[in-house]
């Protein structure tokens, strides 16, 4: 079953009040604001498959210290019962906002491993003060900014700029590439994310996982159906219920691979 933040189970809310707890005792008077998107916010959140998806806004630069101390607590808590994606940029980041975006702090499940390594060798090479940048957050923020959810302070239409639809796209159309190379190895994820994008391209809706998959149902052509179905369930259930041909899905990823880069020219 999918959640919201409005229907979600109190252990999920729990989690997040106890990591907004958390980060904001780290990062003190520097906190402007806590919000949650994609799955969580759009209604599409499976706690056996989904992250949690948080940006965290800033007054100013985070010291050193600080960010070492992030690292540590979100290998502590994420995965712990539920997988966390965080970034945190400040206002100075956010008001002058640039494509790849700049950022204070960034964990996901694909970085544990780095961080795990630099703070036991402490070699702090991703935790220093240089600058980084991410193509993701301007998908992020826009989300963020249409169906984000303020779970503590200012409101997100004080917080988060509105992001160039041309920003957008550029941002979104990374792992739609991505998941053109990879849909044989990771099916579920890479043929809702491919219809995501298709859906903005071609109507200019923002979508969560599931939204995006009915959608595919209604509107993509019905031989696509079984495929498409196949998709869904394993993707509620979180499990491989159903085996996926390579000819069905390269079959699918050319379809939409033609539609999105016509609808580009």
């Amino acid at each position: 079953m999918a959640y919201s933040w409005e229907t979600c189970p109190t252990e999920i809310k729990e989690f997040v009040f106890c990591i907004l707890t958390k980060t904001r005792k780290l990062i003190q008077d520097n906190f402007i604001g806590f919000y949650v998107h994609g799955s969580l916010a759009m209604g599409g959140f499976n706690p056996r498959r989904s992250d949690i998806d948080i940006l965290i806004a800033t007054a100013r630069e985070l010291e050193i210290e600080t960010i070492r101390r992030l690292a540590q607590l979100f290998l502590t808590y994420s995965g712990n019962p539920f997988p966390v994606e965080i970034s945190i940029l400040t206002l100075g980041q956010l008001k002058d906002f640039k494509h790849p975006s700049p950022f204070e702090f960034h964990f996901s499940e694909c970085w544990r491993s780095r961080y795990e390594e630099e703070l036991s060798l402490q070699t702090y090479k991703h935790l220093n003060g240089e600058i980084r940048k991410d193509p993701d957050l301007a998908a992020h923020i826009t989300i963020t900014a249409q169906r984000g959810i303020c779970i503590e302070g200012k409101p997100i239409e004080d917080v988060f700029p509105s992001i160039p639809s041309s920003f957008y796209t550029s941002s979104i159309l990374g792992d739609f590439n991505d998941c053109l190379e990879n849909i044989v190895e990771n099916p579920v994820y890479c043929t809702l994310n491919l219809i995501r994008v298709y859906l903005y391209i071609c109507e200019g809706v923002i979508s969560s996982k599931q939204e995006a998959g009915i959608w595919g149902l209604l509107s993509l052509p019905k031989e696509m159906n079984q495929t498409l179905q196949k998709v869904i369930t394993n993707y509620s259930h979180n499990d491989d219920s159903y085996e996926f041909e390579k000819k069905e899905l390269i079959s699918f990823r050319d379809y939409i691979a033609n539609k999105v880069q016509q609808l580009l020219k």
